[in-house]
């Protein structure tokens, strides 16, 4: 009798495990692992690469040639993690150094008592937040290229959402989606369309006005998703995908709520301070070429001042930062993870090899489905190669002359690519700047996935549709 209560008592255990989908580093080391078998397989080959006239590093067409195999060892796999920390160090530090000046923001409970008192002033209008927010990282994602500088906002519309009565994915969907959504269907963005058309020989952000239709359309559908899922959250919070992890979040939360919710004056300065750091970086970025670094010590600056403002002593401004860099310790090191697999696909010499193979056959196609080849290939690449600019220097000067030969107008073969490039962003867990943001709102990226893959499908279709038709009907040759 003892024994069969033991035996059923191990079954009860058995039956309550439930399947736990990989921490996202383990996903990624997988990846690294999965990746460093294919050096085994695919040949090795390069092109080679010549600095264009305005600077930048391009592929030479027609010199790829096969190399001696360099596959990755089980001990450069261990080797790849590191490599990838060096190379991701850039964004890593940037993402810390937000993080900090975000944990001294925090610290003056500003944001807090400001999200509490927005909450309470929008009840019953709480959806309307979304258009207007989303349009706004759209426009930054499809004029200035904005991609690495939406982290930060992960910090702000997450907790926002939630005290919304909506979900986090609802807060994080209102800057991945919205900013990718412009970044996709860019009209002059400088660090895809510019780059590509440059390299393609045509003028600096000519086609703008189609382009600035497209980007209406996705942006559009974009909001439109995120509204649906957001009233029916709103309605029925136990629909979320993300109900027990942010209840459990939000019973967190209620531990630490400000005593006072009235806004100080000193409260209103720093959420003032935090307007002026947004409008600073739009500027910068604009205006002055603002990248990482620039960004990065603007979001110092705001945090050392606003704990000034806030009168904390010197010694809490530097335990805040610690705290800030602490939380998110995971959505930096994860990018580190991410250009783990780029190493592995560079050093091995097959990032060329698939290029190569992949042209390729977009050359046998009939003319008629050439551009769709191409937007398939773009597409397929950017899993590899997450890096809008990147992707532009080591296809575009392969593509650019495939498209003459295959009846593709040059704009055509432009826009595959900034379609190819930019819908992926959303949901490649090569993307360091997609992962970051899921690790600071704390969504698993497999839960992510089941949300946005609605969204992601009718992406691909509707660019499939768009590219067809501007290569039949408006870019003909």
């Amino acid at each position: 009798m003892h024994d069969d209560t033991i035996s059923n008592e191990g079954n009860l255990k058995r039956k309550k495990r439930k399947f736990e989908f990989p921490h996202v580093f383990a996903l990624l080391f997988g990846l690294i692992i999965i990746t460093a078998l294919f050096t085994y397989i695919v040949p090795a080959g390069e092109y080679e690469r010549e600095v264009n006239d305005a600077g930048r590093t391009v592929v030479v067409d027609g010199t790829y040639q096969q190399v001696e195999s360099n596959p990755t060892s089980p001990f450069g796999i261990l080797e790849a993690v590191h490599k990838g920390m060096v190379n991701g160090a850039e964004i890593i530090f940037f993402i810390f150094i937000v993080g900090g000046a975000f944990g001294i923001l925090n610290a003056t409970k500003a944001i807090e008592t400001g999200l509490a008192n927005v909450s309470a002033k929008m009840a019953g209008k709480e959806i309307y937040l979304i258009p207007v927010v989303m349009l706004l990282f759209a426009l930054g994602g499809g004029t200035f290229g904005m991609s690495e500088e939406t982290i930060p906002f992960i910090l702000i519309l997450v907790p926002l959402a939630i005290k919304m009565g909506f979900d986090s994915l609802v807060g994080a969907g209102m800057v991945i989606v919205g900013s990718c959504a412009g970044f996709t269907a860019s009209f002059m963005n400088p660090f895809t369309v510019g780059v590509a058309q440059g390299i393609a020989e045509i003028p600096l952000f000519s086609g703008m006005g189609i382009r600035f239709i497209i980007w209406l359309i996705f942006v559009a559908f974009s909001i439109a998703f995120v509204m649906i899922y957001a009233k029916k959250v709103k309605k029925n919070p136990e629909t979320s995908l993300m109900y027990e992890i942010d209840k459990r979040r939000t019973m967190d939360d209620a531990e630490h709520d400000p005593i006072i919710m009235q806004l100080t004056p000193r409260h209103a300065i720093i959420i003032g301070l935090l307007f002026l750091t947004i409008i600073g970086l739009a500027i910068g970025v604009t205006y002055f070429d603002w990248y990482i670094m620039e960004i990065a010590s603007l979001f110092l600056l705001m945090g050392v001042i606003a704990g000034f403002v806030a009168k904390l002593r010197v010694n809490q401004i530097a335990e805040s930062f610690v705290d800030g860099c602490r939380e998110l310790v995971v959505g930096a090191l994860v990018v580190g993870m991410a250009y783990g697999i780029l190493v592995v696909l560079e050093e091995s010499n097959t990032i060329d090899t698939i290029l190569y193979s992949l042209s390729g056959a977009i050359g046998q196609l009939p003319t008629t489905f050439s551009a769709m080849g191409m937007y398939a290939t773009q597409s397929f690449l950017n899993f590899l190669v997450p890096s809008g600019s990147g992707q532009a220097a080591l296809t575009m000067p392969i593509m650019t002359p495939l498209s003459d030969l295959t009846g593709v107008s040059r704009q055509t073969a432009v826009l595959a690519f900034q379609l190819g490039d930019g819908i992926s962003n959303a949901i490649t867990p090569t993307s360091g700047v997609l992962m970051a943001s899921l690790a600071l709102a704390k969504i698993p990226w497999i839960k992510w996935i089941k949300w946005v893959w609605p969204v992601i499908v009718l992406s691909y279709i509707v660019g499939a549709i768009i590219i067809t038709i501007v290569h039949l009907f408006v870019w003909t040759i």
